[in-house]
């Protein structure tokens, strides 16, 4: 069976940080940095038969900007849709509901975000970032 939660108590951050470790958007992430993101987010873990399988973020103020980050399925349960659901999950969280601008960045998953109406930017050269190493 599988099963979407937002409790925090049902997380495995150990599982968490061995994924987020060695991916390109978050290499070398420690579990202590992993834990302050958990901490300072609204969190998705994905269990299939109470195994968590995946896990998503969300940092917002509830109201206006939310941003979607460090979402994965493992890769032994990828192909099966879970993305799809994890996603769906978050966008029908009852306390995301008034958030008015959702963002997110993606190297490969376009086609993922697509389905819950994520488009690229409309004015891009509106945005700016600073990157500290």
């Amino acid at each position: 069976m599988i099963s979407v939660s937002t409790d925090k108590t049902k997380l495995d951050v150990p599982f968490i940080q061995n994924f987020l470790k060695d991916i390109y958007w978050a290499a070398g992430r420690t579990i202590e940095e992993v834990q302050r993101t958990i901490d300072a987010s609204i969190c998705f873990g994905i269990y299939l038969d109470d195994k968590q399988i995946g896990f998503a973020r969300v940092i917002t103020d509830y109201v206006v900007f939310a941003y979607l980050m460090d979402v994965f399925i493992d890769e032994k349960y990828r192909g099966k849709g879970y993305s799809s659901i994890l996603i769906d999950a978050m966008m029908k969280e009852p306390e995301l509901q008034e958030v008015k601008i959702w963002r997110l960045a993606t190297t490969d998953a376009h086609f993922l975000y697509e389905k819950f109406g994520f488009t690229k930017l409309n004015h891009p050269e509106k945005m700016m970032e600073k990157i500290v190493k």
